[in-house]
């Protein structure tokens, strides 16, 4: 079984469909969206829910009325101006999502009224596609990402391709550098990072590709839209290349990609066009570079 993570520096640079393309393309797969903050791979594969789970990240502070005695210390030392006077008396207005969990007012406060419970942050799932099995998310509103999640999404995927014996996870990783791209991609067996030919789009490659050579993790690049910029094309591919990086292939701008979304398909189901052509030959250059079963 061989994990291949889709990432990229910076959002909006086709890493989605390029992921829902390669779940139509490959045999016995499990699919993970580990964009959490913006999930969108459903919007193509229409998952059907199998099992549904709380996701609990963090702490929350809950004042109790009863045993409060008002003596405003809570107030004083909260830094997020998370606690409020109203009438008298403190609390915490959950909606506002101020509170950080940091527990100095629980720490310090001199009747010990106030609680510290799990904070309730959204949901994860194990659902079915018409490709396979697939684990997603949903986080609540205004709640943190801290990579957990990430992490809670990406082993349930394994565990379940463990079970299942598939020869592929497929995860779509979160855009940019931080924790949850982290999260997402640590251990895999290889990053595919798809970038767009724009100054942006290459700064936040190179950045992406920093990371993944830091964890030691082979990585691939693929340039989407690549000819609607082929100088700048050329210079990502040189960069990416002295980084250490194995440029794959080039996707051509292509409407099609759009009509898909559309419709709620991959390009590669809608048509035989030129970026459905491009992101199969992509797939094909990737299956030989790894192989399920082998080492990479």
């Amino acid at each position: 079984m061989k994990e291949l993570v889709i990432i990229s520096g910076k959002g909006g640079t086709g890493k989605t469909s390029v992921t829902a393309s390669f779940a139509a393309l490959a045999k016995n797969v499990v699919l993970a969206d580990c964009d959490v903050d913006a999930a969108d791979l459903h919007l193509i594969l229409n998952p059907q829910i199998r099992e549904r789970h709380d996701f609990y990240g963090g702490h929350e502070a809950v004042i109790r009325p009863s045993d409060c005695t008002e003596c405003g210390l809570c107030q004083t030392l909260c830094r997020f101006d998370a606690i409020k006077d109203s009438v008298g008396k403190f609390q915490i207005d959950p909606a506002s999502c101020d509170c950080e969990g940091c527990g100095v007012c629980v720490e310090f406060c001199p009747a010990k009224a106030i609680d510290f419970p799990d904070r309730l942050c959204g949901e994860w799932f194990r659902s079915q596609t018409r490709f396979g099995a697939m684990v997603h998310a949903r986080l609540g509103i205004g709640a943190e990402n801290s990579g957990k999640l990430v992490s809670t999404v990406r082993n349930q995927a394994k565990q379940f391709a463990l079970a299942t014996q598939a020869d592929w996870i497929l995860v779509d990783g979160p855009p940019g550098t931080g924790c949850p791209v982290i999260a997402s991609i640590t251990g895999a067996d290889a990053v595919l990072a798809v970038t767009e030919p724009t100054l942006s789009g290459k700064h936040d490659l190179l950045r992406v590709l920093e990371l993944a050579s830091h964890f030691k993790i082979p990585a691939f690049v693929c340039v989407n839209k690549w000819d609607i910029n082929p100088e700048m094309t050329g210079q990502i591919e040189t960069a990416a290349t002295a980084d250490g990086a194995t440029v794959l292939a080039r996707i051509p701008y292509d409407k099609s990609i759009t009509a898909a979304q559309i419709n709620g398909q991959s390009v590669v189901e809608l048509n035989n066009g030129a970026a459905s052509q491009s992101i199969q030959i992509l797939w094909k250059e990737l299956h030989q570079q790894i192989q399920p079963g082998e080492p990479t």
